[in-house]
Order: structure tokens, then sequence, then C-alpha cells
């Protein structure tokens, strides 16, 4: 996530690159996981927002930050400057808000950490039609075979 915000690629990657500043969101199961694992891995210590800059964006890159209400230390939406010398957009989301808060927005990019529901999925894969973005997931697949992981390990046909 750091690479695509930021533009800053590493010369080994090989993986998709955006040549200008993109928007992202990032999420987790719940607005608490989202800030404690995801947000602490992109800024550096929720608790500590003077330590931001600190996690895999440079403080450098990050612009003037929108605190969540009503979750102490989360992180609502994050300018972060790509070497292009604009803007890319970086939302948090979580699970428990529901299909509903994950509608209207194009991306390039969206994270999820853990295991979605697969309304969720799709929603995300419907954020990055327009843009040919990517949605990468990262998880141990804990729920078994669900609907999102057959997809991954066995294509999308019915068994």
């Amino acid at each position: 996530m750091a690479f695509h915000l930021t533009g800053k690629y590493p010369p080994w990657w090989e993986g998709k690159r955006f040549d200008k500043p993109i928007r992202a969101w990032a999420s987790g199961v719940t607005g608490e996981s989202t800030r404690d694992v995801v947000q602490a891995k992109l800024f550096g210590p929720p608790d500590r927002p003077e330590d931001w800059g600190t996690g895999l964006l440079p403080a450098a890159t990050i612009g003037d930050i929108s605190s969540a209400r009503g979750r102490a230390g989360a992180i609502d939406m994050a300018p972060i400057r790509h070497i292009t010398g604009g803007w890319s957009s970086l939302g948090f989301k979580s699970y428990e808000q529901g299909r509903e808060k994950w509608q209207g927005s194009a991306l390039e990019v969206v994270w999820l950490d853990e295991e979605p529901p697969i309304n969720l999925y799709y929603e995300a894969l419907t954020r990055t039609n327009e843009t040919g973005g990517v949605v990468y997931i990262t998880c141990t697949p804990l729920m078994g075979m669900s609907e999102v992981m057959r997809m991954f390990l066995m294509g999308n046909r019915d068994e």
C-alpha cells in the first residue's frame, strides 16, 4: 500500500504500478482492528500521533490527517504525497460498517486485512472496476473453505 500511495516502488517490484496519485482504502474487521493493525503498520503507533510517520509511510509523505470520530487514535482520511507532487488519498474502513458504507467511490487500491464477507469483497472489486485497480487480502484462512477462499483456490466454478 505504501508503494502505491507514494509512487516510490523499489527496483525489485514486479506488481502493478501507478504513475499518478491514487485513491485507496485500507480496512479490517472492526474499527479497532483497522486502527491497531492496518493503520499502525502504515503510520506507526495509534496511541502516539507524535510518532506517526514511523510506520511504512515516512512522516514527510503524510499530509493533514482527518481523525475518525468516536475512536481515539483512529484516522479517517489521510493525504499521502506522491512522487509526482500530487496527493494520494487513503481512507480507512471496517467490515462492521456494512456494505452500504463501501458504496460509491472509484478507487485504485483496496486492502482487506483479514478475510472479508463475500459481499464486501465484491464491493471492493466494484470500487476498482472503473480504474483497473487492485484489491488484495492479507489473511490466514481460519474460516475454512469460505466463499471468498473458494474463489481463490478453485475459481468461480460451482461444485
